[in-house]
């Protein structure tokens, strides 16, 4: 088994799909009106609008409902995206070091999924990764 994607359900698809690109720096393919996927060295992730769960099962998923998910981005320098980023997401927690060894940033997409973005900065955490 491969782990392939985190699907994200979304009300306003083409908010979250633009908030995810500004984070990731990366453009979102399009597949179709209803769905997007943003592809980064190493995750992809999938945005569908809230129609998109009707193709499976209605009312399997809800856009705006998830408070049990933190989607993580490992990133060069925590402290630099934080100021990238802090005047356009709503920040929950500014950058700290984590018991674990990771500089840690916190903040909401628009749907209230929580982002973390993180650096490792000491040597286990570091290790863990292949270094910096």
């Amino acid at each position: 088994m491969k782990f392939a994607s985190t699907r994200l359900i979304a009300a306003d698809i083409a908010k979250m799909v633009a908030f995810y690109e500004l984070v990731t720096g990366q453009s979102a393919d399009w597949l179709a009106p209803q769905f997007a996927e943003i592809v980064t060295s190493g995750a992809r992730l999938a945005i569908g609008s809230a129609e998109t769960v009707a193709l499976f099962k209605e009312d399997t998923a809800e856009a705006g409902a998830n408070r049990t998910a933190i989607l993580e981005f490992r990133v060069e320098d925590v402290d630099v995206e934080f100021e990238r980023l802090k005047s356009s997401v709503e920040v929950v927690i500014e950058p700290k070091l984590l018991p674990w060894g990771n500089r840690t940033v916190q903040f909401r997409d628009p749907e209230g999924t929580l982002v973390s973005l993180f650096t490792p900065v000491t040597e286990g955490a570091q290790a863990r990764f292949g270094g910096r």
